[in-house]
């Protein structure tokens, strides 16, 4: 599922500019097709132009029949009559997705026989200090077993001593949720720490869900400012 909203603070309409003769989002849908890792993909949307956009590019769409406060939200109507076990949220600003770091994924809930863990998602090492600093980019931290302990935008954790040489992690927007634990989210109230931050995955560690971080190297481009698009086209060529 590709939750796609038309409206964004920081770059309105972005998933609609062109990135190499094509829209971001049809970008995004055709990258995560091209996986072949799941039985079906759909954009979700509230909005005619990109479910138009999708559908008429040969693409699968579903649109919102609701107002949503998230992209969890938004993909939890959409699944609520499928019938799945496992719902993996692509975002729609990712024209780079690929399928090795889906496929760890995925991995992640084929070796969990208990069916401990409630959702996974990717992480990414950083390095460089302004990306550290940047509170667009969202920080985990995570325990021995890379479980989420939680999710900032601020540089986690605070480097006091720096010679400790702490390691730093940008979280990568794709998650793969049981669906019990996508649907519960929706009933679930915001608390503090989500509305503070802005960042919805953290609504599942206040409530004592687990999330399973996996590594990866591949880190692409999220397309969240204009600049974030040129450098996109760059990498494209």
């Amino acid at each position: 599922m590709i939750p796609a909203r038309y409206s964004a603070s920081r770059f309105p309409g972005k998933l609609m500019q062109n990135l190499a003769g094509k829209s971001v989002i049809l970008r995004t849908y055709e990258a995560t097709v091209a996986t072949k890792l799941f039985s079906e993909v759909y954009v979700v949307t509230d909005s005619d132009i990109i479910y138009d956009e999708i559908v008429n590019n040969g693409g699968k769409a579903i649109m919102s029949l609701k107002e949503h406060e998230s992209g969890s939200d938004r993909i939890a109507e959409a699944v609520a009559n499928i019938d799945c076990d496992i719902v993996v949220n692509v975002q729609g600003d990712e024209p780079f997705t690929e399928g090795e770091s889906l496929a760890k994924v995925l991995n992640v809930f084929r070796n969990d026989e208990k069916k401990e863990i409630d959702l996974a998602s990717l992480m990414v090492e950083i390095k460089d200090w302004d990306e550290i600093n940047n509170p667009n980019s969202v920080k985990v931290i995570v325990d021995q077993e890379n479980f989420a302990l939680y999710f900032s935008r601020s540089p986690i954790p605070y480097p006091r001593d720096k010679e400790v040489n702490a390691r730093y992690f940008k979280h990568k927007g794709i998650y793969a949720f049981r669906k019990e634990a996508l649907l519960e989210f929706t009933v679930l109230p915001m608390k503090f720490l989500e509305a503070s931050e802005k960042i919805e995955c953290i609504r599942y560690l206040e409530y004592g869900k687990r999330i399973k971080m996996v590594e990866t190297e591949i880190e692409g481009v999220e397309i969240d400012t204009p600049e974030d698009l040129e450098k996109a086209k760059l990498l494209w060529k």
